[in-house]
């Protein structure tokens, strides 16, 4: 076996293993009870305080679960694409990181760990650091996750301050405290989840790391910051008041829809997996928003219901999207593309792949027999449930929260149907996606694995209800849980489904119609065989088929105060011979659009120039003069002794 083929499985196979067991702790954690570790010579002063609940073990185990895969992905596609040592021996670490932060029992483990995070992870985005793209994502990224992690360490500086180190120590604040740690600790849980205005690393960071890195920043470093909401925000600091569930409800409204938008008009594969992480760490958010609402209005069936489908669509978006990513990691391992404008046919040359990313796709679709249909059918009996009892507020927001539900369900359809249309099906557009062959074999297991996670859950999400229910039992959030079973049945409220028995009646409707069609056949004479009429032309090509951009073309005009797409159209003349070029004869047109993510250019663009500026007056102050390095390092003294005193 050669060096790299060994390097790749020894660090994937550390991967899953540390994955594994992360599983098992947390499983522990989850419906037993572990005694708390202190190890007090890993950090000075405070030491390392690890003490693993029902909130963190449930996270460990979907972070695990990601994990495992991941490690057996990593194998075939580490060998592939032929990666250095770093990367190799920064995975094992960055998904220990990922598991520590659920795990952490006080303020300071908790930042230790949410900052090995931030630099493992940024270190594995810039594993191909030869392209300029992944340079300049990486810069994004890295400004972003410092600039979170500063506000959230603020954050937990003034409750530590207030409360004390240890998590467990913490009970009832002065009001000013807990709106003070809520802002800056949202700010800096929301920069890591991606939610709007704080989402700009995702769509340029997933499509340059490499693939089974994504799966792991969007199936389980993005669900850490939800993690730190639940646990910190509403867990430890709430009940809040309503402004806080308020804040929440339209945060993830806005992040679902905006996301959404931009996964629909995306052409880069990558890009579009990444939006659509906004659009379902949203709908995630406005799940939290709507149970801390609903709660402290009196339902609180409906709000046990907002909070089931939030911790449920966290498992099925860690599925769906941790496959989605594979998918495309394999096609871009075959094709080298991620552009579906060039893609197309990889269905006959990747059939397994095709129908892997098919069912990624239909969860991420949230459609029935999709792994997030159960998640988003709660969310939406939750709020279509609600009882204003007078109350001018959610009598307002619910409508308005289902409208952006719905919203974002359709969007998200025709964006997952473009995904797989035009990136599997028709014919290639391209010689390198003529040209594409199925992924190795230890990358179709990896991608078993999620999959089978998806068909579970979207035929039978009461696998998983014993875990959400005991997560349930240790959140402010008092109701009933729905019944995860045969049929989810909503107790107190009307409305209850099968997701087995629907897949039952779609599964016969199927087969009727098959047999139908065959029975049919069989009575109809023998067909003639004759040329397929092409409008004209000899053969059907791939330019009479839809391409990404054409596709999302009437989404890009109905939506353009949003988009802000930017089109140019080039039209060249012919000449005839010896004369100027005529008026009347086009040579060729030449149509080009640009979606840019409107935010990033407004508001990220400026805050990027300064700080490379105020990096430029740092680099000046670094003369080589010893001496005056000892002034800074004494006027620093200085500071920090007149801030003691």
């Amino acid at each position: 076996m050669r060096r790299e083929g060994l390097g790749s499985l020894l660090s994937g196979a550390a991967t899953a293993g540390i994955g594994s067991a992360g599983i098992g702790v947390g499983l522990a954690g989850l419906f037993g009870t572990l005694p708390a570790i202190r190890l007090s010579w890993l950090i000075p002063l405070l030491g390392m305080q690890l003490r693993v609940e029902p909130v963190g073990g449930f996270f460990m185990v979907l972070t695990g679960a990601v994990a495992v895969a991941a490690g057996l992905y990593w194998i075939g596609y580490a060998r592939h694409e032929n990666f250095g040592a770093v990367p190799l021996v920064t995975l094992p670490l960055f998904v220990l990181a990922l598991l520590a932060v659920p795990a952490a029992g006080s303020v300071t483990t908790f930042l230790f760990a949410w900052e090995l995070m931030a630099l493992t992870s940024l270190v594995l985005v810039l594993t191909d650091q030869q392209r300029s793209e992944v340079r300049s994502a990486a810069l994004v990224y890295a400004v972003m996750t410092q600039l979170g992690f500063v506000t959230l360490m603020l954050g937990m500086v003034v409750l530590a301050a207030t409360a004390g180190d240890d998590f467990a120590g913490i009970g009832a604040l002065p009001d000013g405290v807990r709106n003070t740690v809520f802002v800056l600790t949202l700010i800096g849980f929301g920069s890591k989840a991606g939610l709007l205005p704080l989402h700009a690393w995702l769509p340029r960071a997933h499509p340059e790391a490499p693939s089974p890195i994504s799966a792991l920043l969007s199936g389980a470093m993005v669900n850490l910051g939800i993690y730190g909401i639940i646990r910190i925000d509403l867990q430890l600091l709430g009940p809040g008041p309503r402004w806080w569930a308020l804040t929440l409800l339209i945060i993830g409204g806005v992040s679902a829809v905006y996301g959404v938008l931009q996964a629909s008009v995306a052409t880069d594969l990558k890009r579009l997996l990444a939006y659509s992480t906004t659009e379902n760490i949203g709908l995630i958010t406005l799940a939290l928003g709507t149970a801390m609402l609903l709660s402290g209005s009196g339902s609180r069936q409906a709000a046990a219901v907002a909070m089931t489908a939030a911790l449920l669509h966290l498992t099925a978006h860690s599925a769906f999207k941790s496959l989605g990513f594979f998918a495309a990691g394999s096609v871009l391992a075959a094709t080298g593309l991620r552009d579906l404008d060039r893609l197309g046919g990889l269905a006959r040359r990747m059939p397994v792949t095709t129908v892997l990313f098919g069912v990624a796709a239909l969860g991420a679709a949230g459609l029935p027999l999709g792994a997030a249909f159960a998640s988003e059918w709660l969310l939406l009996q939750s709020l279509m449930n609600a009882r204003p009892d007078h109350d001018a507020t959610i009598a307002l927001l619910t409508p308005l929260a289902v409208a952006a539900v719905a919203l974002t369900a359709g969007l998200g359809v025709a964006a997952m149907v473009k995904a797989f249309g035009i990136g599997f099906l028709a014919r290639p557009r391209s010689d390198a996606a003529a040209a594409a062959h199925e992924a190795p074999r230890t990358m179709i297991a990896a991608m078993a694995l999620p999959a089978l996670a998806c068909l579970v859950l979207a035929l039978a999400p009461g696998a998983v209800a014993p875990m959400l229910s005991r997560v349930l039992d240790t959140l402010p959030i008092s109701g009933d849980a729905p019944t995860l079973g045969v049929f989810l049945r909503i107790p107190g409220l009307h409305g209850s489904m099968s997701p087995g028995l629907l897949a039952a009646v779609v599964a016969a409707a199927v087969l009727v119609v098959l047999i139908g069609s065959r029975w049919r056949a069989s009575r109809r004479p023998s067909p003639a065989t004759v040329p397929l009429w092409a409008c004209g032309a000899e053969e059907l090509s791939p330019r009479m088929q839809y391409t990404a951009t054409s596709f999302a073309q009437p989404l890009q005009q109905v939506f353009d105060d949003v988009l802000r797409t930017d089109t140019d159209v080039e039209v060249t003349r012919q000449a005839a011979s010896g004369q100027a070029s005529s008026s009347y004869v086009v040579e060729r047109i030449a149509y080009r659009a640009r979606v840019a993510d409107v935010i990033e250019d407004r508001w990220y663009a400026p805050v990027l120039r300064a700080i490379a500026a105020a990096a430029q007056l740092v680099r000046r102050a670094h003369t080589g003069s010893v001496h005056l390095y000892l002034a800074y390092g004494a006027v620093g003294v200085l500071i920090a002794l007149l801030v003691a005193r």
